[in-house]
């Protein structure tokens, strides 16, 4: 689905990321782990169209989209979740959800795909007419998953979708990110919790520096505790 060769990006004069190869298969669940200031959010913010690269192809269903504007990008189907919960905090959860179709509001469409996100999220349906301002960081994420959704994407990234909230909060948002993923939304994710991404992931790259250190199966990789020690700061693994 997914495939970046020899992708580098900079800001100013070096390169921050060098020469990474990644592949999405459609279907997939996919880790982008490595400390802070790897690289990770780069390589996102380059698939979004974010952020230019300096040379390398970013192919989608094999056609390149380096180029492309975001707005272009999301109607391909590709919709990124940013790190931080980045709520519109005067808006109602309704109205947020709304933002995410911007691209492409109609009605239907609309209903349609706001009564699937409250099937993943049935607490959103709860709360659709409170500010989402007011509600908590839990509630948040699943609302900022829930817009990323609404514009229906083939692939979804997420930014440290754990970052700040309560382990029980953070268990619940991963059973339903691999909700999502068997609903058939394929998944790019990237994840402070080494251990948990690696447990609901197919495969995963391992970031140091700008540069891809490893890959392989998820399995594999968690198994090999003197690989998670070496790359990923032990069982717990790094933001």
């Amino acid at each position: 689905m997914l495939k970046i060769n020899n992708l580098v990006v900079s800001y100013g004069l070096e390169p921050v990321i060098k020469n990474v190869d990644i592949h999405v298969p459609e279907g997939k669940i996919i880790a982008l782990l490595g400390a802070n200031g790897a690289g990770k959010s780069t390589i996102l913010k380059a698939i979004s169209g974010l952020v230019k690269p300096v040379s390398g192809e970013i192919l989608f269903h094999d056609e390149d989209i380096s180029k492309r504007s975001p707005d272009k990008i999301i109607r391909l189907g590709i919709s990124q979740v940013p790190e931080g919960r980045e709520v519109f905090p005067g808006l109602t959860v309704e109205e947020n959800l709304k933002m995410g179709l911007y691209t492409n509001f109609k009605k239907g469409v609309y209903e349609e795909r706001v009564e699937q996100i409250y099937s993943f999220f049935p607490r959103l349906a709860e709360r659709k007419t409170q500010l989402s301002g007011t509600m908590s960081g839990g509630e948040q994420q699943m609302l900022v998953i829930g817009r990323g959704l609404m514009s229906n994407p083939k692939l979804l990234m997420l930014d440290e979708p754990s970052l700040g909230l309560a382990p029980i909060i953070v268990d619940d948002i991963f059973d339903k990110i691999q909700e999502i993923n068997e609903s058939g939304t394929t998944v790019l994710l990237i994840e402070q919790n080494a251990t948990l991404a690696l447990s609901i992931s197919d495969y995963a790259y391992v970031l140091n520096i700008g540069s891809v250190v490893l890959h392989g199966l998820s399995e594999d990789i968690q198994s090999d505790q003197s690989l998670m020690s070496s790359y990923l700061g032990g069982a717990g693994g790094a933001d």
